[in-house]
C-alpha cells in the first residue's frame, strides 16, 4: 500500500525543502564566491580551505551551546514555534545580507549568523517530529522530509546558479548576480516555512509555570543525570557524535574541497547538483526498505559506506573522482540524516523533545566542529588536502562500533 501523508506532515517535509535550499547554497555557491573575496585579498588556497573550515567550526559551537538549553525552553507549552521562528528569521535575514558583502572577513562573520539561525532552526524542527506524527510512521515521514528538500531545493539553486554564471550575458554583475540569488535562496526558505507555522500545534510540553527560564534549566539538569542512567540513548549520541561528524563535513566543505583542488567551478556545482537529484530516488528506495529491514542495519550500512568515501577522497584529484564521490554521497546521504532522526525520536521522551534534540544537535552540527577542524588543521599541516579529507574516514570507523554498541543496548531495553 502507498505511503501517504497527512496535511500536517506534509507542511513540515515543506520547512525541509525550503531550509535545504540554503543548505545547497552553502555547499556549493557560498564557498565559491568567498574564494572570489580571499582571492582578491590574495589569501592562498589552503587557508581559504581553513578559514572556511573554521567559520563552519563557529558556528556549530555556537548552536551546541545554545541548543540545550534553546531546547528546554522551547519544550514548555507553546515555547517551540516562538523559538524556531526567531531561528529560522536570524537565517533568511543573514542570508539576504551575504549578497550585499565584499569583505571576505564580513563575508564570514555575517556567513557564522545565517548559519547559527540555520542550524538551531533545525533543532526545533527537528523535535517537532514527536508532535507532527505518530511513532510507527517516524521513518518514514523523516525520509520523505530529507527526500523532497534534496529534490525540492533544486529549484531555487538551479535559478540560482543561471543567474550566477549567465548573468555576465545580460549586463549583470557579480555582485547583483549574488545578491539575487541569495534573495531567492532567502525567499524560497521563508515561503515553505509558513504553511508549517500556521498549522503547527504543541502537542507535547511541560508546563510553563512561574519561572519558565529557570524551570527549563532544571528539566535540562535532570535530563543530562537521567541521560548517563540511560545506556541506549546515551551510547547512540556518543556514536552519533562521530558519524554523522564527518557527513556533515562532507557537505560543509566539498566544493571549497574541490575549489582547493583546482577543479572547475561549473563542473563541481553540475556534481553537487546530481547529488541532489541521486539524493531523492535513494533515500524513498530506503524508506520502503526500512519497513521490511530494521533502521539499525539500513544506518550501519551507510556508515560503512561513508567510510569506504572518505578513504576513496585520498586519491581523488580529478573532476571524474569528485562527480564519482558527488554520486556515491547522494546514495546514503539523505538517508543516514533521515533514519538517525527518526530512530532518535523513537527512543527519546516525547514531551523532552526539545531538549533531547538541542543534545541530539550537540552530537550532530557540534561534532562537525571536530571534522572542520580535523580537515582544516591536518591540510595546514601536511600541505596536501587529501590527507584532511580522508582522514574523516577514522571517525565514521569509531562511529560504527559504536552505533551497533547502542543497537545491542536499545534492544536489550526493549526487553527490560
Amino acid at each position: 500500500m502507498k505511503f501517504k501523508l497527512t496535511s500536517l506532515e506534509k507542511k513540515w517535509v515543506l520547512y525541509d525543502v525550503g531550509n535545504s535550499a540554503f543548505t545547497l547554497m552553502v555547499s556549493t555557491i557560498f564557498p565559491i564566491y568567498f574564494n572570489s573575496l580571499a582571492e582578491s585579498a590574495g589569501i592562498s588556497d589552503v587557508n581559504y580551505l581553513a578559514y572556511w573550515g573554521y567559520a563552519t567550526s563557529i558556528c556549530t559551537l555556537i548552536v551546541a551551546i545554545l541548543g540545550p538549553t534553546l531546547g528546554a525552553i522551547a519544550d514548555t507549552k507553546n515555547f517551540k514555534k516562538i523559538i524556531f521562528s526567531a531561528a529560522m528569521g536570524v537565517g533568511v535575514f543573514g542570508c539576504i545580507v551575504l549578497g550585499f558583502l565584499s569583505s571576505w572577513l564580513w563575508f564570514l562573520v555575517i556567513f557564522v549568523l545565517a548559519k547559527t539561525g540555520y542550524s538551531a532552526s533545525l533543532v526545533f524542527y527537528d523535535a517537532m517530529l514527536t508532535d507532527v506524527t505518530e511513532p510507527e510512521r517516524m521513518d518514514s515521514v523523516s525520509s520523505h522530509g530529507y527526500a523532497w528538500g534534496y529534490i525540492g531545493s533544486c529549484i531555487p539553486f538551479v535559478i540560482s546558479l543561471v543567474i550566477v554564471l549567465g548573468g555576465g550575458s545580460v549586463g549583470l554583475g557579480t555582485q547583483t548576480s549574488m545578491i539575487l540569488a541569495f534573495i531567492i535562496t532567502a525567499v524560497w526558505w521563508l515561503c515553505s516555512s509558513i504553511p508549517l507555522l500556521r498549522s503547527y500545534r504543541q502537542k507535547y510540553f511541560s508546563e510553563a509555570g512561574e519561572h519558565v527560564v529557570r524551570n527549563s534549566f532544571r528539566r535540562l539538569g535532570r535530563t543530562f543525570i537521567d541521560l548517563t542512567k540511560q545506556k541506549h540513548i546515551f551510547v547512540f549520541l556518543l556514536a552519533f557524535f562521530f558519524y554523522i561528524d564527518g557527513v556533515y563535513t562532507v557537505i560543509d566543505m566539498a566544493t571549497a574541497y574541490g575549489q582547493a583542488l583546482g577543479l572547475d567551478s561549473t563542473g563541481l556545482l553540475l556534481a553537487l547538483l546530481v547529488t541532489q537529484v541521486v539524493a531523492f530516488p535513494c533515500v524513498l528506495i530506503f524508506s520502503r526498505l526500512v519497513k521490511k529491514v530494521r533502521p539499525e542495519t539500513i544506518i550501519t550500512i551507510c556508515i560503512a559506506a561513508y567510510f569506504c568515501i572518505a578513504v576513496y577522497a585520498y586519491w581523488l584529484d580529478t573532476q571524474f573522482d569528485f562527480w564519482l564521490l558527488a554520486v556515491l554521497v547522494g546514495m546514503f546521504q539523505g538517508t543516514i540524516q533521515a533514519l538517525s532522526r527518526s530512530y532518535f525520536a523513537k527512543i527519546i521522551p516525547a514531551e523532552k523533545s526539545g531538549e533531547f534534540f538541542g543534545i541530539y544537535d550537540i552530537c550532530g552540527k557540534g561534532a562537525s566542529v571536530i571534522g572542520t577542524a580535523l580537515v582544516s588543521v591536518l591540510s595546514q599541516l601536511t600541505g596536501s588536502i587529501n590527507i584532511g579529507v580522508s582522514a574523516l574516514s577514522v571517525m565514521f570507523l569509531i562511529g560504527l562500533v559504536l552505533f551497533r554498541f547502542s543497537a545491542k543496548l536499545n534492544a536489550e531495553y526493549k526487553k527490560v
